[in-house]
């Protein structure tokens, strides 16, 4: 192999921390190359990562697709709407999902086209001295050179060694949105957010979901205020959640597949037709770092960053799930906008403290900041205001009245310090609290912005009057 090219950049991986990097240094007039090897179920290739193909865009498809029909069933009478027989064709659900996912991984494609950044579909390689080893897809190898390397593989799903996939019984969060059919009993191990969301999907749909999950807390992440009305909602819902619940061993038979586990009254097992693994998720780097990089992995695998994402080694930069901080779309796709303006000399930041996080069941639930037990640790004196979506016209309206606003702020200095949010939207209303924090913002600000009516938004602003115990529709406690 001779070197064959050079770039300015080359971006490994276009998901969403990858293909944003490469088109903002392409703006900043950077000769780009970005290399991608995913490949879908079909062996085919496609631009947008495990968010694009098997991750983000597809599971809300199927949460949307879901939920309408659940509504159906148990909301449209109090609209007035009379549906009569109800019926789904998941066949139509599963077509629909995959015309979406098309339609955004081809974007990329041509977001690519229109910024000027050299497509490479195939494996890169980072070898010493800047050089990346690409084999495309057909098996041709090269050598690339470039003044910057930016990693961004991503992640890929954590298997567990007592229940290892199988791609039929035991899946993972990739298999759980290709089913044809949608199982009598289901089995999820790991209620955290892919659990849930994956759970909630095929529940709304009539299976027998049973979520095992090993810690004793519920959502841990989020704020315990927040879980516990999660919770009561998902109960509701039907979905069995099992707490502490370990998981050791899976015997699959003519009646299912049986999972092992080990609660606080002892061994217990479970019969299921279908698994998912959904215990979280690890930072693929396999095969992608040569000898002599420069690059260091920590314990657990992520490359080393510092906080503008540059490794150990010299114009190496990593971003996205393959580093440290939450796996998140939207904060990895803010690092690749970060390093591909720094590439180019310009000055540029991710502000970790105002990432939002989004679960996208019914209710919605967002948060961004610290939670109430996290300002409790501090030490330092905070306030906290919250308001019902029971007291929100608009939310009554909707018929979605479920869950609440919750606004954490410093006593002293009067800066909000996190926001919670469970309630219909949540996902879109967390927006406001983001901008925020962005900000510095205070109580007092979010107090005297003026809110629209009726919109849900106004929970947002009531929750801050209630901090000071000026709320107008809720009484002040």
């Amino acid at each position: 192999m001779t070197d064959t090219t050079s770039y300015d950049v080359i971006v490994i991986g276009a998901g969403p921390a990858g293909y944003p990097c490469a088109i903002r240094a392409a703006q900043n007039k950077l000769k780009v190359a970005c290399i991608d090897a995913w490949k879908n179920y079909d062996g085919s290739h496609a631009y947008g990562g495990t968010c694009l193909n098997a991750g983000c865009i597809p599971s809300k498809a199927l949460l949307e697709s879901s939920e309408l029909y659940h509504r159906a069933q148990s909301e449209f009478g109090a609209h007035g709407i009379k549906v009569g027989s109800l019926a789904f064709d998941l066949a139509t659900m599963q077509k629909r999902k995959a015309q979406i996912v098309k339609a955004s991984t081809q974007g990329i494609a041509g977001l690519f086209k229109a910024a000027g950044v050299t497509a490479m579909p195939g494996h890169g390689r980072l070898l010493s001295g800047n050089r990346v080893e690409y084999t495309s897809l057909d098996g041709k190898q090269s050598q690339l050179t470039a003044k910057h390397v930016v990693l961004a593989t991503g992640s890929v799903p954590m298997e567990l060694k007592s229940v290892p996939f199988d791609g039929k019984a035991v899946v993972d969060s990739w298999g759980a949105l290709e089913f044809d059919a949608v199982p009598k009993r289901l089995g999820v191990i790991g209620a955290g957010v892919i659990g849930l969301e994956l759970g909630s999907v095929w529940r709304r749909l009539g299976a027998e979901v049973v979520v095992l999950e090993a810690m004793e807390q519920f959502l841990f992440m989020a704020d315990q205020q927040v879980a516990k009305e999660a919770l009561k909602h998902f109960k509701k819902l039907g979905l069995d959640i099992r707490l502490g619940a370990k998981v050791g061993g899976v015997k699959a038979g003519k009646g299912g597949v049986t999972l092992e586990y080990v609660d606080a009254s002892g061994q217990q097992t479970v019969t299921v037709d279908k698994v998912v693994v959904a215990v979280g998720r690890r930072p693929f780097t396999g095969e992608l770092l040569g000898d002599g990089t420069g690059v260091e992995l920590d314990e657990r695998g992520f490359v080393k960053v510092d906080h503008e994402c540059r490794t150990t080694a010299a114009n190496v930069w990593a971003v996205g799930d393959v580093v440290r901080g939450p796996m998140l779309a939207h904060k990895g796709k803010e690092e690749g906008v970060m390093v591909g303006d720094l590439v180019a000399g310009l000055v540029s930041e991710v502000n970790y403290k105002a990432v939002p996080s989004v679960i996208y069941t019914a209710p919605e639930i967002a948060w961004v900041g610290l939670t109430e037990e996290e300002a409790r640790k501090t030490g330092r004196p905070y306030k906290v205001g919250s308001f019902p979506f029971l007291a929100s016209g608009r939310a009554r309206a909707m018929e979605a009245p479920a869950g609440f606003a919750k606004v954490i702020s410093a006593s002293d200095d009067d800066e909000i310090l996190g926001v919670h949010i469970i309630g219909p939207m949540a996902g879109e209303l967390i927006a406001e609290a983001v901008l925020a924090l962005e900000y510095s913002a205070s109580t007092e600000d979010l107090q005297r912005t003026m809110h629209a009516h009726p919109t849900l938004s106004e929970a947002l602003h009531e929750a801050a009057l209630g901090a000071d115990k000026r709320a107008i529709d809720f009484p002040n406690r």
